[in-house]
């Protein structure tokens, strides 16, 4: 293999790390937006007494590093909206899935860690799923589908 062959090869897998980057920073937005859309339509299926956020406030989960604090907030303010719902409407929904939220929030800061991250990021991405699917169905609950 010569020299040219050798750096048109080395430029060729360059080429393929960055589309395949640009793929799945695309693809994390993309999972990010739909998770807050979740989020504002919990909060908008509330109603205006039950809302303890605005539900455009969501989208401040979009700023990078601000958003691992202001998931905590979300996660509360989600919470306690749909527990504020249930309660007039006499449903039951324990906690509103604030434990997990809150553990998948504690653990995605803690993914940051170096070493702690070999354990904090799965368990923080678990819960996070959870919550979200949590969320989903709250959504449908509240919009009466259930």
């Amino acid at each position: 293999m010569s020299h040219a062959d050798s750096n048109a090869l080395a430029a060729l897998l360059g080429g393929g790390c960055l589309i395949f980057a640009l793929l799945i920073g695309a693809i994390a937005i993309a999972v990010i937006v739909f998770y807050i859309l979740t989020m504002q339509k919990a909060l908008n299926l509330a109603g205006p007494n039950h809302q303890k956020m605005q539900p455009a406030m969501v989208w401040l989960m979009l700023i990078p590093l601000f958003n691992l604090v202001w998931h905590f907030f979300v996660v509360k303010n989600v919470s306690e909206s749909v527990k504020s719902w249930a309660a007039e409407h006499a449903k039951s929904v324990d906690d509103a899935g604030y434990t997990i939220g809150l553990i998948a929030c504690i653990a995605n800061c803690c993914s940051l860690v170096p070493v702690l991250n070999l354990l904090a990021g799965p368990v923080g991405l678990v819960c996070f799923i959870i919550w979200w699917v949590k969320v989903a169905g709250f959504n449908r609950l509240m919009s009466g589908q259930a």
